[in-house]
């Protein structure tokens, strides 16, 4: 499997995980509790989740250019 495709299936991996904690963080309970930490703390870890994954994103599509010129890393 390429390098690309690895990537973008975690980019897609790491998204939806981010999307997920941070739909359950705000639609979460009323005792300020989410996953066993505070609201905020589970907002702030949805927000670097989906940072990776626009990284993530980024980096594929980098890779698929090199590849189509035959530079594979």
């Amino acid at each position: 499997m390429k390098l690309s495709k690895v990537m973008h299936v975690g980019s897609v991996v790491a998204g939806l995980i981010g999307v997920v904690s941070f739909l359950v963080a705000v639609f979460g309970g009323a005792d300020n509790s989410v996953f066993g930490v505070t609201k905020i703390d589970a907002l702030l870890c949805a927000g670097i989740l989906i940072l990776i994954a626009t990284w993530l994103q980024i980096a594929t599509i980098h890779h698929m250019m090199l590849e189509k010129r035959g530079e594979i890393i």
